[in-house]
């Protein structure tokens, strides 16, 4: 878990944070708070490029979140691949486009972990895991 600073705006108790699973052409949605330490899904960026930070920007508005947390991917072994560079920049971006911290989660098997659970919309569900993984992290 890495982050440019930490969310310290409020209590620790009361911070909120929002979650995504980038993905080329969709991006998963999460958002939970420290307090209760689970995610709720929200709905799947489907958009590219501008569009989506347009809706990024939306779910910041909305939810007005401390810090935002993104998954990584990696390959089974810890080895980056190009995801893996996708996602790093997409962090890189929401942090220079929004101001907030953005915090990194090894994301391994999240999908498949949401799909394993019957997940409706895998990418959300992604975004839970990951942001719910986060939260147990966090002291």
């Amino acid at each position: 878990m890495s982050a440019a600073a930490s969310p310290a705006a409020v209590p620790a108790q009361f911070q909120t944070f929002l979650a995504f699973d980038f993905g080329q052409k969709r991006t998963g949605v999460a958002v939970g708070n420290r307090m209760l330490g689970t995610a709720s899904p929200q709905a799947t960026i489907r958009a590219e490029g501008d569009a989506r930070f347009v809706q990024v920007a939306e779910r910041i508005a909305e939810w007005q979140p401390d810090a935002l947390v993104i998954g990584v991917p990696f390959h089974p072994d810890g080895a980056s691949h190009e995801n893996t560079v996708r996602a790093l920049k997409f962090g890189r971006q929401l942090r220079g486009r929004f101001g907030l911290p953005v915090f990194e989660v090894d994301e391994r098997y999240s999908t498949t972990e949401a799909l394993a659970g019957g997940a409706r919309d895998a990418d959300a569900a992604s975004a839970c895991i990951i942001l719910e993984q986060f939260l147990r992290n966090l002291s």
